[in-house]
């Protein structure tokens, strides 16, 4: 086992890996920008190295300050949560490269899976269902053309590299298309540094299901269930729930079975997130989350099992303690993901927090870094705290989760969680119906 981990993130999730290493009697190293001198994992961590200013791109994304760190602190490992590195094939590299482990998928299932392209032939390839569409990168708005009559109006060209809604452009029709596809390429050229673009047909009403997997060393894989992650605002993931009020035992049997089956024949190594959308009974991969993911939490409240002890396990060449016949999946657990934004405007709302008051009671889960007098710095993402509540049925998960958005106090800045508290009362919401084009619906009849 390792003696020493480093910890390459920040925020809920930086506190998150240390208290997972010091339960499994691990030291731990917090880097750092200036902004986060103070923040609570630098504060906790057994060591802590300042690695630059407060801009990310100088500080948490600065590949040689951070093996550097792990180099004159005499970590082992790196382990780099979510956003930030945790996707990049070449930083993987590099840390194997200096002798250090890397918590993470090997650095070619990385790449692979980062290619949009590339991962939808890579998931045909191992019998996962894909969306209809392009076979390849569209070089060419005849190509756009020809790809779309042949799959049928609406469709969708989305940025081969990237995610997070940009460069992805829908066309309902062939005069919308030329528009949507040089449209899809100027932005994923802007926002990725690569224009290449491809289509997909356009599901109306789906909802966004994904399954959590596990593979280590030594041959085993196991799924631990789905997450659905519907809500969403602007293709970002606002709440989320497991199980899937859309799924029923032999759909959640039969697509965990996939994509378990896949991972073996890949040879995958770690924690991964296998995304689908899923429409009248069918499933259709739409990518795969090399990492940790933000709502991780939902899968460890109804299965038990700790997905981060588990990843550091694997990264140290152990087996997993749980096969596939050992995995129970108990009551139903939501995720809020609370921001430090105006719950009206969405517009971000950092400073000093005067009042930090975290619900509690049973099964209440609060995974956060805030406390009374930290100031929530302008640099980074909002999102501030997760709030994550499990109940014996989805009724009772929604009462508890209700009682503890209540009680729920952040003095000083705004936060997201009177939008939480309008949303889980609305029918649609209760009835589970919802799909992924639905908050945003929601949201437009309240302006």
């Amino acid at each position: 086992m390792f003696e020493k981990v480093l910890i390459a993130n920040r925020g809920e999730i930086a506190l998150r890996i240390h208290r997972a290493c010091r339960e499994m009697g691990i030291r731990t190293v917090a880097v750092h920008s200036q902004a986060d001198e103070n923040a609570m994992h630098v504060r906790l961590a057994d060591e802590a190295i300042c690695i630059g200013p407060p801009s990310a791109t100088h500080s948490y994304l600065n590949i040689p300050a951070i093996v550097s760190a792990a180099e004159i602190s005499g970590a082992d490992a790196i382990h780099p949560g979510y956003g930030f590195l945790s996707e990049n094939a070449n930083f993987a590299e590099i840390v194997g490269d200096h002798g250090i482990t890397f918590i993470g998928p090997k650095p070619e299932h990385i790449r692979v899976m980062g290619d949009k392209i590339e991962a939808k032939r890579t998931a045909r390839s191992l019998g996962i269902p894909c969306v209809p569409g392009s076979e390849g990168e569209l070089t060419t708005a005849a190509d756009a053309l020809a790809t779309a009559k042949k799959i049928g109006y609406p469709v969708l060209i989305k940025a081969a590299s990237g995610g997070g809604g940009r460069g992805m452009k829908v066309a309902r029709s062939e005069s919308e298309l030329e528009q949507a596809y040089s449209t899809a390429r100027a932005e994923a050229k802007a926002a990725f540094g690569d224009d290449a673009v491809y289509m997909e047909k356009y599901l109306d009403k789906p909802r966004h299901i994904e399954i959590q997997v596990m593979c280590d060393s030594h041959g085993n894989v196991v799924h631990l269930g789905e997450r659905d992650c519907s809500l969403q605002r602007r293709h970002q993931k606002v709440l989320e729930e497991s199980p899937s009020p859309a799924l029923n035992d032999r759909d959640r049997t039969k697509i965990g079975g996939i994509v378990s089956d896949a991972m073996k024949k890949l040879g995958y190594l770690g924690v991964g997130t296998v995304e689908f959308l899923y429409e009248d009974g069918e499933f259709y991969f739409i990518e795969m989350n090399t990492r940790l993911q933000v709502e991780h939490p939902v899968t460890e409240m109804i299965t038990g099992i700790d997905i981060v002890r588990e990843q550091i396990r694997i990264a140290a060449g152990l087996p997993m303690e749980n096969s596939q016949q050992d995995i129970v999946f108990q009551g139903h657990a939501i995720e809020c993901r609370i921001n430090a934004e105006d719950p009206v405007t969405f517009s971000p709302t950092p400073g000093k927090i005067t009042e930090y008051h975290p619900p509690g009671g049973l099964n209440v889960r609060v995974d956060s870094a805030l406390y009374a007098g930290y100031s929530v710095p302008p640099n980074y993402d909002s999102l501030i705290a997760k709030l994550v509540v499990h109940g014996k049925t989805r009724n009772a998960c929604l009462m508890r989760l209700r009682r503890a958005l209540e009680e729920f106090v952040v003095g000083g800045v705004s936060t997201t969680i009177p939008l939480h508290a309008r949303l889980i009362q609305n029918p649609g919401f209760i009835d589970g119906v919802y799909h992924i084009h639905w908050l945003e619906e929601f949201l437009a009849k309240k302006e």
